[in-house]
């Protein structure tokens, strides 16, 4: 088939979850296919099969790591995202490469930057107690200079604070601050929800 065709294919596929079990091993052979535009939309459906089957995709878990390190910005945004979610569904299918993710907060493009923060977020939904000692990372992220993800940046302070606030309370004078100053209203708006999380 043309890319053209596959890429429908794929967008089809996307729309109906009944069949996704079945074509995991479809989507993951596309993991390789020449076109990046192919493997960037692999990647995306991979991810979230993944959320949902995560032993299921568990051999494809290193291909979509091997991006990581792709010169194509859209590539390394999608598998850090394809991570996040699997990792979502089961941590410790990932568990290898998580620690390699944190490359991406220095990313220097801001989508994976932002790309970054989401997987962190979906990965800390279920497994928060593996962030206890990367907090600093996320701080830095909090005065980025892209807008989009300092817009993003605080919703890992939220979600880690419903689920263990005294990973956010050292945090609670930046957000403060951020909450009153930042010119961007999303922003401040993220932070007074981090901050409400942890009884503020």
């Amino acid at each position: 088939m043309e890319e053209k065709e596959i890429y429908k294919e794929l967008g089809a596929l996307t729309k109906d979850k009944t069949v996704w079990k079945e074509n995991i091993p479809y989507v993951s052979s596309l993991l390789c296919h020449e076109s990046a535009k192919i493997k960037a939309k692999a990647l995306w459906l991979i991810g979230e099969m993944g959320l949902l089957y995560p032993d299921d995709v568990r051999h494809s878990v290193s291909v979509i790591a091997s991006y990581f390190v792709s010169d194509i910005p859209l590539l390394r945004e999608r598998a850090v995202n394809a991570i996040g979610r699997i990792g979502r569904g089961d941590y410790r299918v990932v568990e290898e490469y998580w620690a390699e993710m944190f490359r991406f907060a220095g990313d220097e493009e801001p989508n994976v930057r932002l790309s970054f923060i989401w997987a962190s977020e979906n990965i800390a939904t279920n497994t928060p107690d593996i962030y206890a000692d990367y907090m600093s990372v996320f701080e830095k992220l909090l005065s980025d200079d892209d807008e989009r993800v300092r817009m993003e940046a605080p919703e890992i302070f939220r979600v880690l604070g419903k689920r263990r606030p005294e990973f956010v309370r050292p945090y609670e004078q930046i957000l403060k601050k951020i909450s009153e100053t930042d010119e961007n209203r999303v922003v401040r708006i993220h932070c007074l929800g981090a901050l409400k999380t942890i009884g503020n």
